[in-house]
């Protein structure tokens, strides 16, 4: 199997970890994003910041790295499920205590972490296609360590009867797969700048995502504002166009007063441009 030259060069391991970081911190700066902390300020959110987004993002540098080292060429098995568990709980752990005890990053643990260890189970090899199945093949084993209670989203996916973060992953990702990868490759090869390439990946992403952030916070309403306002932004052109930048503008307003913000999407976001630059690493994104 070939290696990609910076997971070979660069200790794989070590790279995987900063590129996942990487990726969550330009997640976070992307802007204008609806609802969601940005480089303009905080969103619908009255406890998070920019600078509490990038501080959790470097904390969980170790972990992203530890889930690649303990992952390298290893078989989905029960075994390697549990040793992925732990590491993300440990990681959760970390995050909390670096941000004083706010959620910020409990998603994208989820999603960049099963990703990561793909890519090192598959050592280095980092077709998205196959990155994804075999995240999906760790993410539908059990893990018995895992807490019995439930996340505010596991309680959103029950009261509403919606898949969540779990059915995603263990799908393989379809978000991503299917929307968010194409959308971003996309509106590049039309002209896009990379951040309005990357909001239209985002856009993709909420046209149908059952977001348990926005389920959670606003319920159905929010969740019909959301996907019904990705779209319009989509329809008209995307974030390159001015009706398209409008209609973000216009979607952002919903989302605040709403008190509705798109965190699941967010989290996918990130993944994407995880998969993005692990199978184009030479790239310039």
């Amino acid at each position: 199997m070939k290696l990609l030259p910076q997971i070979q060069v660069e200790g794989g391991a070590e790279w995987l970890a900063r590129t996942a970081t990487q990726c969550l911190i330009d997640e976070a700066r992307l802007s204008p994003k609806p609802g969601l902390v940005d480089s303009r300020g905080n969103g619908a959110h009255h406890d998070l910041s920019l600078a509490l987004m990038e501080r959790s993002a470097h904390s969980l540098t170790s972990t992203f790295q530890a889930l690649a080292q303990q992952s390298w060429q290893r078989p989905a098995d029960i075994a390697l499920r549990q040793t992925v568990g732990r590491l993300g709980r440990e990681g959760e752990q970390q995050m909390m205590a670096a941000t004083g005890g706010v959620n910020t990053h409990r998603g994208a643990i989820w999603a960049l972490g099963l990703l990561v260890s793909a890519v090192a189970m598959l050592g280095g090899d980092a077709k998205a296609n196959a990155v994804a199945n075999t995240a999906a093949q760790l993410a539908k084993l059990p893990d018995d360590a895992a807490p019995k209670v439930f996340s505010k989203g596991l309680r959103a996916t029950h009261r509403y009867r919606v898949p969540g973060a779990r059915e995603e992953a263990q799908q393989a990702f379809p978000h991503i797969m299917q929307r968010a990868l194409p959308q971003l490759r996309l509106s590049r090869l039309n002209g896009s700048s990379e951040a309005q390439a990357r909001l239209d990946a985002l856009m993709a992403i909420m046209t149908s995502l059952t977001d348990t952030c926005v389920l959670s916070r606003a319920g159905m309403e929010g969740l019909d504002a959301m996907q019904d306002g990705a779209r319009a932004v989509l329809n008209a052109g995307g974030c390159a166009t001015l009706s398209g930048q409008q209609a973000l503008a216009s979607l952002d307003c919903q989302m605040l007063a709403l008190n509705a913000s798109p965190g699941g999407a967010a989290d996918l976001l990130a993944a994407t441009l995880f998969l993005d630059r692990v199978e184009t690493p030479n790239s310039k994104h």
